[in-house]
């Protein structure tokens, strides 16, 4: 964060100073909410969780090097007290936003937010200090933890941001105003919550109604290819720029191939011309969220050589999604299980595919370990049957179903789409999967293992990654 006074800081957020001998001194280091984050200079963020109280490690973390506590009562140490410590955050990320005048991003989508963000971060790094969500902290607390450690040095800072309801985006375009507004999708992720497709619309909208107008420099990024984002372009005065395989995005993919290991392979073409881009991530779903990526570098100066290049050399910076590791034995482990929508499913699904293309060359078999997609309301017993249908429409080779109901109906998807029988299989648990397929998987076989983060199928890749690591495990 840029270097505030105590006092400063109370006077941003309407806090009283409690046991603090020197209000000059200043917060040098980083804002945080967890204890074991605290270096020299920080401020932490007091919040009462239901399990765990923040006010509870107030000595600790000023023993540690802390200069003080944003908190809602007195500690006993330096503190600044506030009634309502998330809106006194909120307050303080939009003052230091405001004062950096740095190059806002923000982004939204059903799916595929995380992986995009880190594309675009990591295009954008090479052409100046950028600062962007580490993992999907894309929510009132995370955004802002996020803004704030922000610095002079900054240059674009590239922001998530997830909703659960009408509203929750403009809340957050509120605390941190974006320049540059980017809308990926509209799915059925949490449909269960908001109630129907154009309930997101509307939701992921309030993004680019934020946006300043084109003559202040707003731009809006959106999916040609998705008709609910691209009427998004009514509700805003901002530029409008649209990413796609269409013949009518201005930035867009022509020749899309996948390589025999499942990578992308595309040509990006922009207003400023053409370049050719491999990419090292897997599943043909990463050319959308490259294009992505390449409209908002291509806004923000960038030429189509640079950003080719940058894309032709990303890799996955957030765990658990899409990430490939081979073991030493040959079995190819896909960790995709930080969370699942119908989208990402089908998504990751398609990419195992393609990966089987080459593994069944070897004698390999594809495996697809799911579980529960969560918040999907009266639409669940649908969307999971579909799932389990399109595993049988792909050719995967077994399909491994793990947990209670929803588990059965991706199971039974799969049983009823014809010509499987013992293909599909419904287990209780991670464990019972994890017996399974210790005792069934040969080399050349991929493993993908995907569910929402409720679920915590990691445990099933993890547990198998451990099974083979007889020497040491390449990670690709």
């Amino acid at each position: 964060m840029i270097a505030l006074s105590l006092a400063e800081i109370a006077a941003v957020v309407g806090g009283q100073t409690y046991d603090i001998p020197d209000p000059s001194v200043r917060v040098t280091g980083p804002v945080v909410r967890d204890s074991r984050e605290v270096a020299p200079g920080s401020l932490f963020v007091a919040f009462a969780g239901e399990r765990v109280d923040g006010h509870d490690y107030a000595a600790a973390v000023v023993e540690a090097g802390a200069v003080a506590v944003l908190a809602a009562r007195p500690v006993g140490v330096p503190a600044i007290v506030v009634d309502d410590v998330q809106a006194a955050l909120g307050t303080l990320a939009r003052h230091v936003v405001r004062r950096l005048g740095t190059t806002l991003v923000a982004l939204t989508g059903s799916a595929g937010k995380t992986s995009t963000k880190d594309l675009i971060a990591q295009v954008l790094r090479r052409k100046a200090p950028t600062v962007f969500t580490p993992g999907s902290l894309n929510n009132e607390i995370g955004l802002p933890l996020t803004a704030l450690s922000a610095t002079e040095e900054t240059r674009f800072l590239v922001l998530e941001m997830g909703a659960r309801g009408i509203g929750h985006i403009r809340y957050l375009t509120d605390l941190t105003p974006p320049k540059v507004g980017l809308v990926l999708n509209v799915g059925t992720a949490h449909i269960g919550e908001f109630g129907g497709r154009e309930q997101i619309a509307q939701a992921k909208g309030e993004l680019v109604e934020s946006l300043p107008p084109a003559s202040e420099g707003g731009v809006a990024v959106l999916n040609a290819d998705d008709p609910l984002v691209r009427a998004m372009a009514s509700r805003t005065t901002a530029k409008v720029v649209l990413f796609g395989e269409s013949g009518e995005a201005d930035v867009r993919a022509e020749n899309v191939r996948l390589t025999d290991s499942g990578q992308p392979a595309f040509s990006l073409r922009t207003p400023s011309g053409c370049s050719d881009v491999t990419m090292r991530l897997y599943g043909e779903h990463h050319v959308s969220n490259a294009l992505a990526a390449a409209a908002v570098a291509h806004e923000l100066g960038m030429s189509v050589e640079e950003i080719a290049t940058a894309l032709s050399e990303a890799g996955s910076l957030s765990r658990w999604r899409m990430e490939v590791t081979e073991r030493p034995d040959g079995v190819t482990i896909v960790n995709d299980a930080y969370n699942a929508n119908p989208e990402s499913m089908r998504a990751a699904l398609r990419a195992l595919a393609a990966m089987g293309e080459a593994s069944r060359a070897k004698g390999g078999r594809t495996w697809a370990v799911l579980g529960k997609m969560a918040e999907l309301g009266d639409e669940a017993l649908a969307e999971h049957d579909a799932v389990g249908r399109l595993a049988v429409r792909l050719n995967v080779g077994k399909l491994v179903a793990v947990g209670g109901r929803e588990a059965a109906w991706l199971q039974l998807g799969a049983y009823n789409e014809g010509s499987w029988g013992e293909e599909s299989v419904h287990v209780s648990d991670a464990q019972a999967a994890v017996d399974l397929l210790r005792s069934e998987l040969r080399p050349g076989d991929v493993v993908l293992v995907k569910a929402s983060r409720s679920v915590g199928l990691e445990s099933v890749a993890l547990a198998l990654l451990a099974t083979g690591a007889e020497g040491e495990v390449a990670a690709r």
